[in-house]
C-alpha cells in the first residue's frame, strides 16, 4: 500500500512540472514575440499614433490596420518599404472632387485639405476677384463640387463716370447686380441688359431725371394811340403808362447724367396781367401849310428823290421833330441844312407846296428828299431832276 501511495505522488509531481515548464515556455515565448515587433510611428488623415508590428512592408502594416491604400491616397514612405523601428508613416486618404471652371467640369482625386491647397496643386491661377465656390479656405469633403468663375476687367461708366471693376457676370444685369447698382424707370444702359458681357468691354450707366423747370417772362404791353384834335399835329401825350405783364412757364426738362438733352413746355400761368399804354396823338395842324400867295424867289434844279416814314431805321419823326406817320398827307421834303435852312417855305415841281423839315445822311448839296405817304409812291418816283423855288 504504501509502496502504491509513492507512485501516484510522484507521477503528479511529473505532471505538475511539466505543465509549469509548458507555461513557462509559452510566456516566454509570447515575450520574445512581443519584444521582436518593430515600433512605427503612423499618421492616418491626421491623426497621430503609435504601434507594434511584426509587418514586413508599409502595406502589410496597412493591412494589419484594415487600411485599403489607393494609388491616389498620399502615403510616404512607398509601401514597398520595410518597416524598420521608429520607421514614422503617413497616409491620407484621397477624396473625389469635380471642378467646374467656367462650364468646364472635370473629376480628381486630392489629398488637399482645403478648397485653396486644391487649386494650387491643380496649378489653377486665381485671385480676390474671382467667385469660387465654395469659398478657398473651406474643407475640400468626399464628392464636394467646386465651382470657378474666373473674373476679367469691365469699364463701368455710371452717370458719366467711368472706373474699372472685375467681374464674373455673364450678362449685363447680373453684372450691375453684382456692382449693387440700381436703375430707374427711366435709365438706359448700353449695351442692353440681356446682353452678354465680353473681357475689357464697356458697360454704360447713362442716368435719366425729368424735372420741371419754371422760368418767368415778361409780357410787354402794347402802345395803343388816340387821336386828339385839341393837341397841334404830331404832338404826343401819354394819357395812361403801360405796365408789363408777367408769366410763368412750366417746362418738362430731360436730364441724361445731369445735363438737358430736351425740354417742352407743359404749363402757362399769369403771375400779373399788362396794361396797355395809351397814347394821344394831337391832330391839330402843327406845320405851316405853305400859301401860294408869294411866288416870288430864287429857282435851281436839284435831284429828288422819295421816302416814307416806315422804312428800316425810320423813327417817324422828322429832324425838327415832326410826325410823319400821324400826318400822312404833310407836305415835307428833306434838305442840306447849308444849302436849304430847316423850316424854309419851297414850291416843288411836280410835288407841289411844302416845308424843309427834315435832313438825311444822303442828302448833301442840290439834293432833296420828298415824303410821301406810301412806300409803292415812293418807288414809283424814283429819282429826278425837278425845278425847285424858294419861297418869301
Amino acid at each position: 500500500m504504501k509502496g502504491l501511495f509513492s507512485k501516484s505522488l510522484s507521477g503528479k509531481n511529473a505532471t505538475i512540472a511539466f505543465t509549469s515548464f509548458a507555461v513557462l515556455l509559452t510566456a516566454f515565448g509570447v515575450f520574445f514575440f512581443e519584444g521582436s515587433k518593430k515600433t512605427v510611428a503612423i499618421t492616418l488623415n491626421g491623426q497621430e499614433k503609435v504601434v507594434k508590428t511584426h509587418a514586413a512592408t508599409v502595406k502589410e502594416l496597412l493591412a494589419e490596420l484594415d487600411i485599403a491604400a489607393h494609388s491616389e491616397d498620399y502615403l510616404q514612405p512607398k509601401a514597398n518599404r520595410k518597416v524598420t523601428d521608429n520607421l514614422k508613416v503617413i497616409w491620407k486618404q484621397a477624396k473625389q472632387v469635380n471642378i467646374v471652371k467656367d462650364n468646364e467640369k472635370k473629376t480628381i482625386w486630392t489629398t488637399a485639405e482645403t478648397v485653396a491647397e486644391l487649386l494650387n496643386e491643380q496649378k489653377i491661377a486665381w485671385n480676390e476677384h474671382d467667385k469660387i465656390s465654395p469659398t478657398p479656405q473651406a474643407a475640400i469633403e468626399s464628392k464636394m463640387n467646386i465651382d470657378i468663375k474666373k473674373a476679367f476687367r469691365i469699364h463701368l461708366v455710371d452717370g458719366g463716370k467711368e472706373r474699372e471693376v472685375w467681374s464674373t457676370s455673364t450678362t449685363v444685369a447680373d453684372f450691375l447686380t453684382q456692382q449693387g447698382i440700381e436703375l430707374t424707370e427711366l435709365d438706359r444702359v448700353k449695351p442692353s441688359l440681356a446682353e452678354t458681357i465680353k473681357k475689357d468691354g464697356v458697360v454704360n450707366v447713362i442716368r435719366v431725371e425729368k424735372v420741371t423747370d419754371v422760368v418767368e417772362e415778361p409780357v410787354q404791353f402794347a402802345v395803343i394811340t388816340k387821336k386828339d384834335d385839341r393837341l397841334p399835329k404830331g404832338e404826343e401825350k401819354t394819357v395812361t403808362p403801360g405796365r408789363q405783364g408777367l408769366i410763368s412757364k412750366y417746362y418738362e426738362v430731360l436730364l441724361e447724367n445731369g445735363k438737358e438733352v430736351s425740354r417742352k413746355l407743359i404749363n402757362e400761368k399769369t403771375v400779373s396781367e399788362k396794361k396797355d399804354k395809351v397814347v394821344a396823338v394831337g391832330t391839330k395842324e402843327s406845320v405851316q401849310q405853305v400859301s401860294r400867295g408869294s411866288e416870288t424867289g430864287t429857282e435851281y434844279y436839284v435831284t429828288a428823290t422819295a421816302y416814307t416814314a416806315n422804312c428800316n431805321g425810320c423813327s417817324g419823326h422828322t429832324a425838327t421833330g415832326f410826325n410823319l406817320r400821324a400826318n400822312p398827307e404833310a407836305k415835307v421834303i428833306a434838305v442840306d441844312p447849308s444849302v436849304i435852312p430847316l423850316g424854309t417855305k419851297v414850291y416843288v415841281e411836280g410835288y407841289g407846296y411844302a416845308v424843309a423839315a427834315d435832313t438825311g445822311g444822303a442828302i448833301k448839296g442840290n439834293k432833296i428828299d420828298l415824303f410821301m405817304s406810301s412806300q409803292s409812291d415812293a418807288y414809283r418816283f424814283g429819282r429826278k431832276n425837278v425845278k425847285i423855288k424858294i419861297l418869301k
